[in-house]
């Protein structure tokens, strides 16, 4: 215990009891060098933020050359759309298995070396498939980075937590997603311009000239894994100074605990699939629609199509920071499906200026993520956290991988309209599931919709007794 308790006041910055003093013999450091210094922990910061990054800005490169992929590589939408499936396969199985990895079989330093390393390299098969006009190999470079992707989110989220326990942590994991999202603005915004560039430069089209943008859109990855050595340098580093174990993720994976799932947890799961598939497969599509039904330039519909993402990296703190204040969970959740089913019927039937929906859809989904998740920690004990966790992500890609794809045939057999029906159905299953889990919770008594205060309040009087 006593170790633990060092180990905290460490990464917190906290000065150790005398008795458990760092040794007079060390050398003082710099504030920039000392592990227990801000200084070095906003390095370290720094680092853990652009880790995802180049993640984020690659997984979106579809999207943002959704017309030159379709053209230079001449298939369909249901085939463009599979990259987002592809990405998705490997991550039915691999959500239960990432902090297995991380802290059983790797570390949380080797394990984001190599996670960063799959990113790399998925992004650069994805390039060379253009290079060399093969699409299956795009699709396998898509598999890879998918491999990659969502397990080095992990890892980012366990370095969070090893170098910022307590008060900061939330506040980090903010700034982590705020990130994440600028990533992807910036990758909606900037490949289309890169694509031309590219274009004049070797005077024609096609898909020599697609493979050369995605591969520049990699360097990107590579940034991000020289953060990751770094990172696992400066950790390494400081466990040596302060004597601290590596991080870990802390998920525990037991795939028997799913039979106690409760009703409650299923409709958040249920709740969860219904609105993602609502709105990444839309994004997924969404520069093209802009341009086909609202007559956007290419530039002005990479514009509002990453607007969503634009809104959530200042909002998603700031959702946050209110949820935590009010409570009231299945409330804001509620009012997020509402909005983003107003936003998708707005852009199915009327040509309302779409940067109102657009808008409306980005702060729905900003409020939904800080709404939704942190319930599952309300109904299910924190030993089966790891498999409630790993089991709401494992039905979100498997929901995102079909989706993606029947999106896609949607929309070569039938056309937007029928698109936009189709994921207006599909948030309309949220909203009954929203209304079943407001009256299951009810029923049961539940805190799902309790007041913070009076959260706050059972907390203490549970504490007391």
């Amino acid at each position: 215990m006593a170790g633990l308790e060092e180990e905290e006041q460490a990464l917190l910055g906290e000065e150790p009891p005398a008795e458990h003093a760092v040794p007079p013999s060390r050398k003082p450091l710099s504030a920039l060098c000392d592990p227990q210094r801000l200084a070095h922990r906003l390095v370290v910061l720094a680092l853990m933020c652009f880790l995802g990054f180049g993640s984020y800005f690659c997984y979106d490169n579809p999207a943002a050359l959704q017309t030159q992929v379709q053209g230079d590589m001449k298939v369909n939408t249901a085939q463009f759309m599979a990259l987002y499936a592809w990405y998705s396969w490997p991550n039915v199985v691999l959500c239960f298995f990432g902090g297995f990895l991380i802290d059983r079989v790797f570390g949380i330093r080797w394990g984001t070396i190599i996670f960063s390393i799959f990113v790399c390299v998925g992004q650069v098969i994805f390039a060379l498939g253009a290079v060399f006009n093969a699409f299956w190999l795009m699709e396998a470079g898509r598999f890879v980075f998918g491999i990659g992707g969502e397990s080095l989110a992990v890892a980012q989220n366990t370095y969070a937590v090893s170098w910022f326990k307590g008060k900061e942590l939330n506040l980090v994991f903010g700034l982590q997603l705020s990130m994440a999202r600028i990533g992807s603005t910036v990758n909606m915004n900037i490949m289309g311009w890169v694509y031309s560039r590219i274009q004049g430069l070797l005077g024609s089209t096609g898909h020599t000239t697609l493979g050369v943008v995605l591969l520049i859109g990699g360097v990107t990855c590579i940034f991000s894994l020289l953060c990751a050595l770094f990172l696992a340098y400066l950790d390494r580093r400081a466990e040596k100074i302060l004597s601290k174990e590596q991080g870990k993720s802390g998920e525990l994976i037991k795939l028997t605990d799913v039979k106690d799932f409760s009703l409650s947890l299923w409709l958040i799961f249920l709740i969860c699939v219904c609105y993602y598939v609502a709105v990444f497969p839309f994004i997924g599509l969404g520069k093209v629609f802009f341009i086909e039904k609202f007559k956007f330039s290419p530039q002005e519909a990479s514009a509002i199509n990453s607007i969503v993402y634009v809104i959530s990296a200042p909002m998603s703190p700031v959702f946050g920071f209110l949820v935590d204040k009010f409570g009231r969970n299945i409330s804001w959740v509620l009012c997020s499906v509402v909005i983003t089913l107003a936003s998708h019927i707005m852009l199915a039937f009327t040509f309302w200026n779409p940067w109102i929906a657009m808008c409306l859809l980005g702060v729905a989904y900003s409020l939904l993520a800080c709404a939704l998740w942190p319930m599952v920690a309300f109904v299910v004990p924190e030993h089966q956290l790891g498999t409630a966790y790993g089991f709401m992500q494992s039905i979100q890609n498997l929901g995102l991988a079909v989706i993606a794809i029947a999106a896609g045939t949607i929309l070569d057999s039938r056309g937007y309209l029928f698109l936009e029906i189709f994921f207006s159905a599909c948030v309309c299953m949220s909203l009954i599931a929203v209304v079943m889990l407001y009256f299951v919770n009810l029923i049961q008594g539940g805190d799902l919709n309790w007041s913070a205060k009076r959260r706050e309040k059972f907390q203490k009087l549970a504490v007391s007794e």
